[in-house]
């Protein structure tokens, strides 16, 4: 009986994909058309590989901003998209640290300026609505790209390619498929690797407001108690704001009315941006953590959120993303005329893991360090802080690192080859 019942799963699971001879056929199928999978199609298209990209149109516009870094922000250039994505964008010429907690150990202002490490700006703010527009713009224009506006509802990966089935009844098949398809990822389970899950007693209000003064390019975080508040700039007198406080109290600091919002955010800057008016409904997130067990396997690779997500300090969200695709790109090459290795997923999640690893445990590091109400906590965090305010060179070279994972390192070791060069000289 029960291999009756095989067989007839087996014949169903072959009716589902009949069509399979006059399915479309993709390079590459990117499942999520978020800011993460269209730069990832974008990117892949101009290599000249043919590319899906599916996925429904957000229901909501995203209210949020993003900081790229400068290395971000020259592989847009690259892209071809940043004369349109700068009008859009303010850039980041410093950014300082100030403690706003009322505890024991206090750590002093901390003040990175990016002309420390030769550059004009560490990189520019950037609201996501308007940026996925200009992208959802670029991808009509890219004759190796088709755009499915569809949902993906099955999979079936196997060695020789993956099939997904769509929402509006189609089928397509690929060499390789991408998950850019967010914590959630279907993606993900349908290939089968865990994930990691953790969460916050936080959550995050995000907001646009208006100032009364110039933020003269600088972006602010306030360390408090509950989490950061961090101002970063927008073109003219406007910035935008990410305020990590617990749950309960940002659930009440959304029913505020907007003058009271707008003189609480006041209040917590300390007025150094003087008059605040907030714009538009502020928008709430619950914190949580996530990394996958793999970052690829066989012929699926996860980018974005459904591969790392983790709280929105330190601007390290997209810009790791981007880092995902340009290794992405980068191991795929060019097309050759012949079907992408079916371990392409492996290799890619050797390349990601350091970076994503590292990253994400930085910044549960620091975030965990906020709320920890342990005096030796405290205590390191401020001499550490202490430390960056003092120490130039190890500022700079924390600077580097954040603006291009592994130039710390590298710097290192190449002082040190030159110190060793002098002593034999």
């Amino acid at each position: 009986m029960r291999a009756l019942q095989a067989v007839i799963s087996r014949r169903k699971r072959a009716t589902a994909w009949e069509v399979l001879s006059t399915m479309d056929h993709y390079d590459i199928a990117i499942i999520g058309a978020g800011l993460a999978g269209s730069l990832a199609a974008i990117a892949l298209a101009r290599e000249g590989h043919r590319v899906a990209l599916v996925g429904p149109r957000p229901a909501i516009a995203d209210g949020r901003t993003t900081a790229l870094m400068d290395q971000s922000i020259e592989y847009l250039k690259k892209l071809d998209l940043w004369g349109e994505v700068e009008p859009l964008t303010a850039p980041l010429v410093a950014i300082r640290i100030l403690d706003g907690t009322s505890r024991l150990f206090r750590a002093p202002p901390v003040n990175f300026r990016a002309s420390e490490v030769g550059l004009d700006a560490f990189g520019y703010n950037i609201p996501n609505a308007p940026f996925l527009e200009i992208l959802e713009r670029h991808e009509a224009g890219l004759p190796t790209l088709e755009r499915a506006t569809a949902a993906a509802t099955r999979f079936d990966i196997d060695g020789a390619e993956v099939r997904i089935g769509l929402g509006d009844d189609r089928s397509i098949t690929a060499d390789l498929v991408v998950g850019a398809d967010g914590r959630r990822s279907a993606v993900r389970e349908a290939a089968g690797i865990g994930v990691r899950t953790w969460s916050y007693p936080q959550a995050a209000i995000v907001l646009n407001f208006s100032h009364e003064l110039p933020h003269q390019d600088v972006s602010t975080e306030f360390h408090t108690e509950g989490g950061p508040f961090t101002q970063v700039p927008l073109p003219g007198n406007r910035s935008s704001l990410v305020w990590v406080r617990k749950p309960r109290d940002a659930e009440e600091t959304l029913t505020l009315a907007p003058d009271v919002l707008s003189r609480t955010i006041e209040d917590r800057m300390q007025s150094i941006l003087g008059k605040v008016t907030t714009e538009g409904m502020p928008q709430s997130f619950p914190l949580s953590g996530l990394s996958a067990r793999r970052f690829g396997k066989g012929r699926t690779l996860l980018v974005g959120e459904a591969a790392h997500a983790f709280p929105p300090i330190g601007a390290q969200g997209l810009n790791l993303s981007l880092r995902d695709i340009m290794t992405l790109v980068d191991l795929i090459g060019r097309p050759t005329g012949s079907r992408l290795p079916a371990d392409t997923g492996d290799r890619f999640d050797g390349r990601r893991r350091a970076d994503i690893l590292s990253r994400t445990a930085s910044v549960d590091l620091l975030n965990r360090s906020l709320l920890s109400n342990f005096l030796p906590v405290q205590a390191l965090r401020a001499a550490g802080l202490h430390l960056l305010s003092s120490a130039g060179p190890l500022r700079g070279l924390l600077m580097r690192e954040g603006i291009h994972p592994g130039s710390a390192l590298q710097a290192f070791k190449e002082g040190l080859r030159e110190q060793i060069r002098r002593k034999s000289a």
